[in-house]
């Protein structure tokens, strides 16, 4: 689409490097494992998607403005010189359907103009089950766009995502990847539908330490912000029994 474009702020040699998509999903699971690798890995600001049919807003932070949709990148491995590079889209909107295939689109083309290796897309499954029932492990499955990508993720012990939907910007990720012969991972993690679900992005953090063994984040940080939440809504949950006393139940700083 050519009225969604990417601007490049900052150069990078960017061949084989791995692209992380993080438009927000269900439970924001997308968005967390986005910023999570972001902050960790210390990575710089390359540039900025725009269209004029994005949100006209400026997003503060730290008294500087900053585009709703924005790309990060550096190394894998801070101070090793030969790191392999890592770029990750953050979105602070969800995209309408309307502009869905033309961010695809704008994405993949920019990612093999700059030769990237293959993209991960990061997202919550919801899984219907009976009320009540006691889940002792949440799911986790992965799909992907090319044979090479299947048969990595079986290689890692994942398990494919067999039949359903995959709606949205990941969906068409796979669609045009398999299109273009182009390598693209979804990582689908059970999460909650309307809660931020740290767990849920932990356990992707985990599946990527897999397929880039060079990465090695930590997912700890994650599981405790995810403790603390579950922890608040069960209190919550109490309190608003009949009889029980009203309180105000604050997110964790992670949410903003």
């Amino acid at each position: 689409m050519d009225e969604i474009k990417i601007y490049d702020y900052k150069k990078m040699d960017l061949r084989d490097a791995v692209v992380v998509e993080g438009f927000p999903s269900v439970g924001l699971v997308s968005t967390i494992v986005a910023n999570y690798i972001v902050t960790v890995l210390n990575l710089d600001l390359l540039g900025v998607m725009d269209s004029p049919y994005f949100p006209t807003v400026s997003v503060i932070r730290g008294g500087e403005p900053f585009s709703p949709v924005r790309f990060y990148g550096g190394d894998i491995e801070p101070g090793r010189r030969d790191s392999k590079k890592i770029v990750v889209f953050l979105s602070e909107f969800q995209p309408p359907s309307t502009l869905i295939k033309g961010i695809t689109t704008t994405l993949l083309d920019w990612a093999q103009d700059n030769r990237c290796a293959y993209l991960i897309s990061p997202e919550g499954l919801i899984v219907e089950r009976p009320e009540g029932s006691e889940v002792k492990e949440k799911l986790l499955f992965a799909i992907g766009s090319t044979e090479h990508v299947k048969e990595t993720i079986q290689a890692n012990g994942i398990p494919i995502f067999q039949e359903g939907l995959i709606s949205g910007i990941p969906g068409v990720l796979l669609n045009e990847g398999k299109r273009r012969n182009f390598d693209v991972f979804c990582i689908l993690s059970e999460t909650h539908e309307n809660l931020p679900d740290a767990r849920a992005a932990a356990r992707i953090i985990e599946v990527m330490n897999a397929l880039i063994p060079e990465m090695g984040l930590d997912p700890a940080p994650l599981y405790k912000e995810a403790s603390v939440l579950e922890e608040r809504m069960k209190e919550y949950q109490k309190m608003s029994k009949p009889g029980g006393k009203r309180t105000t139940t604050p997110l964790p700083s992670m949410y903003g």
